[in-house]
């Protein structure tokens, strides 16, 4: 059984004096999965036509083959993308706008993916509805609510989060997938934080369209992500980049867009190898609770509070901090100076800190943690 915790620090690249507890950015990518990118990269530069031309579209598809199988999909319904963006501009950007349409977002939706909804709105003549969020106590049948009363006969697609980035909330998915179905709503998922941090089967899930990144929960190398599209609306769906596959198929447009490295698709079986190694949904439910743990730590240090009421534990977790809003950017500026990473968002006119907890924390960084922050606010 591998230890977890700073026992595990070696199996990473990370600045041992730096408090690194925000996983939920850019991830951490571990050493045995570094290594198998740079086999592919050197198998790949050894005679890059060859490569290109006879050896990438089986490995490609292979590769694909092991993520769907971790994600409860059929591989032929799954493509690479370099991220979760690059997959929500493939959808967003793929649909039919009339003057008039309407593209539904909740209140905490991803401010890249609010930026693509607004491009192809000021395009298009649609325009974006917002949803509120509740908010720091997040109610299901509250948000399910919203969500169904911003339905009307001009929605033409709804953008769900599965966890919300800047406020760190599991989203109960299933119910707000039925009430846009019932409404006749396509729905894209942006689940750039679920895979590796949730338990996910996509197939179950049955949204029209799954975003999500491997870079973060799952450890593999940065630019490694996924577009997960259910069979009927592949037809009319195309990548950000159209390439030589134009009107040819799903995967003949997606498995090539032009030249680019693979090694981050490539090696995320090494990702996958790591994540089971480590234990799987054991080391989920571990992470969730060493954040549920850490942030009532810190909450309670600082006299604030947590945000409650995800609809499943995460290894996200959120804290009112005792300041503003508008000290937000400011706050974690100054919480970089001091050694430590945690983002710092303005919400419900506070400012709050989500923290990360992965496999290489343990309590005594969020010990750290609240030191610097205190440290930051006295200063």
């Amino acid at each position: 059984m591998v230890q977890l915790g700073h026992a595990l620090r070696s199996a990473f690249l990370l600045d041992p004096d730096f408090v690194t507890v925000n996983h939920g950015s850019f991830g951490a990518t571990p050493r045995a999965v570094l290594a198998a990118q740079d086999q592919w990269r050197r198998r790949m530069e050894a005679q890059p036509s060859r490569f290109m031309r006879a050896e990438l579209p089986a490995a490609l598809r292979q590769a694909a083959a092991s993520l769907a199988n971790f994600l409860g999909a059929a591989a032929q319904d799954l493509a690479f993308v370099t991220n979760a963006t690059e997959g929500c501009n493939a959808v967003l950007r793929s649909l039919r706008l009339q003057p008039g349409d309407e593209i539904l977002v909740l209140g905490h939706v991803y401010g890249a993916v609010r930026n693509t909804v607004r491009f192809v709105c000021d395009r298009s003549g649609a325009h974006l509805v917002e949803v509120p969020m509740p908010f720091p106590q997040l109610d299901a049948d509250t948000l399910i609510a919203n969500l169904s009363a911003a339905l009307t006969r001009r929605t033409r697609i709804a953008v769900i989060d599965h966890i919300t980035s800047a406020s760190a909330m599991v989203l109960p998915l299933p119910g707000l997938i039925a009430a846009c179905h019932a409404a006749g709503i396509p729905v894209l998922v942006d689940g750039a934080h679920g895979p590796g941090q949730v338990d996910l089967n996509l197939t179950t899930l049955n949204a029209d369209y799954y975003v999500g990144n491997c870079h973060k929960w799952l450890m593999a190398a940065k630019g490694c992500g996924f577009l997960w599209a259910r069979q009927d609306r592949q037809r009319d769906l195309h990548p950000a980049v159209i390439s030589h596959g134009y009107t040819q198929g799903f995967l003949a447009e997606f498995d090539w867009t032009g030249t680019w490295d693979p090694s981050a698709f490539l090696s995320v079986t090494a990702a996958l190898d790591f994540h089971a190694e480590l234990g799987g949904p054991a080391l989920r439910a571990r992470n969730a609770a060493l954040a549920a743990e850490a942030a009532s730590l810190l909450a309670g240090r600082l006299g604030t509070e947590t945000a409650s009421g995800n609809a499943a534990d995460a290894a996200m977790a959120l804290v009112r901090l005792p300041a503003g809003a508008d000290r937000a950017a400011p706050l974690r500026d100054a919480l970089l100076q001091a050694g430590a990473d945690a983002p710092i968002q303005p919400l419900a006119g506070a400012s709050w800190l989500r923290l990360s907890a992965h496999a290489y924390n343990e309590i005594s960084d969020y010990l750290a943690l609240a030191e610097r922050v205190e440290q930051v606010l006295r200063g």
